[in-house]
């Protein structure tokens, strides 16, 4: 199983340090406030201007004609591939990919496609992995129609796919007739650690999105950016799905705000992903992946503790994590300070300790 989410003990003290994911976060007062005075329309009829406004700074951000705002970042992935598949199509993805792994099937449910798993070291695939999943166009195999990546690689430690990499994946796909879509949940986590702008990392792929929800802190949405013809087709399965929303402003609001304000402090949070992974490598046997963004991945098992256990223990000190790939999977975002590091590093010295 590759997400075990923290045991619920209604006797376990408040949480205190939430590490369990950057979607944890809370928006901030200042949010809220802009929130509370958004100006707001029919989304569903084109006539929100700040859903406007969000799409069109998403669009340009990323380099591309237009864009939509979706409700969840699930929904940005499953309307992107219904628009670039068809049933019986097959589409190739990091084995941990969020449309293998996190996604409910919805793919496969939804769409009646098959995503071929492709191994690799960090959450990615390389150029030559891919070169070798593809096949001849023949009646007995399925038709390859989509190649997706994941920026940041999530399972994989939250690794930076290499600018060179993404371009020349888009360069194999195109050479044999697939479209691209980039999965950009953290892309901007990998736009300020790498100083690589997003519309540099984006711009040659077909389709991309990136989340508002996770480290940029807003409460709801992903904006699914493409061609003009794209994003028309998208906007047609947003309908179905039930993605389209009415005043939906208010929520568009916190994201332009996000934008504003809470990009370029991502880079405190990778700052607070390396203290806690030195930290965590201080103690013996305590094997820890070091972060390239804001997630740490580690494994408490040489200290003489199972990470289940570990979890557990440190969600009765108010601590909270999850495991993730038998690995336990800790987050930073704008809600953790540096001295919540501190004292997490603290607990899991102690609990080592005693165990």
């Amino acid at each position: 199983m590759l997400y075990t989410p923290p045991p619920r003990d209604p006797k376990a003290p408040p949480v205190r340090v939430n590490l369990l994911s950057d979607t944890q976060t809370r928006p901030t007062p200042a949010m809220r406030e802009v929130m509370a005075r958004a100006e707001v329309g029919d989304e569903q009829l084109g006539d929100d201007p700040t859903v406007n406004l969000l799409c069109e700074r998403v669009a340009d951000l990323l380099g591309k004609e237009a864009a939509v705002f979706m409700p969840s970042g699930t929904m940005c992935n499953v309307a992107a591939t219904l628009v670039h598949c068809q049933p019986g199509d097959e589409i190739l993805a990091h084995e941990t990919a969020h449309i293998i792994a996190r996604e409910g099937g919805a793919h496969a449910a939804l769409g009646g496609f098959q995503i071929m798993p492709l191994k690799g070291a960090g959450g990615q695939f390389s150029p030559d992995t891919l070169r070798a999943a593809l096949h001849p166009r023949t009646r007995y195999q399925p038709p390859q129609t989509l190649v997706s990546a994941e920026q940041t690689a999530n399972i994989g430690g939250g690794t930076i796919w290499k600018k060179a990499a993404l371009d020349e994946v888009v360069a194999i796909a195109r050479a044999a007739g697939l479209a691209t879509h980039m999965d950009g949940a953290r892309l901007l986590n990998a736009a300020v650690a790498t100083g690589i702008s997003a519309r540099e990392m984006a711009k040659a792929w077909d389709s991309a999105w990136i989340d508002f929800s996770k480290g940029l802190g807003a409460p709801i949405g992903g904006v699914l950016a493409g061609s003009a013809a794209f994003i028309d087709e998208a906007w047609r399965f947003k309908q179905r799905l039930g993605g389209s929303m009415r005043q939906a402003g208010i929520c568009a609001a916190a994201c332009v705000f996000a934008l504003d304000h809470h990009v370029d402090r991502l880079a405190d949070d990778h700052a607070n992903a390396r203290a806690l992974a030195r930290g965590l490598s201080q103690i013996a046997g305590i094997e820890v992946q070091q972060p390239e963004t804001n997630l740490v991945f580690f494994r408490p098992d040489g200290a003489g503790i199972p990470a289940d256990k570990m979890v557990a223990a440190l969600r009765q000190r108010g601590v909270l994590l999850a495991m993730m790939d038998g690995r336990i999977r800790a987050c930073t975002h704008l809600d953790v300070t540096a001295a919540m590091i501190e004292e997490t590093v603290g607990h899991v010295r102690d609990i080592v300790r005693r165990a």
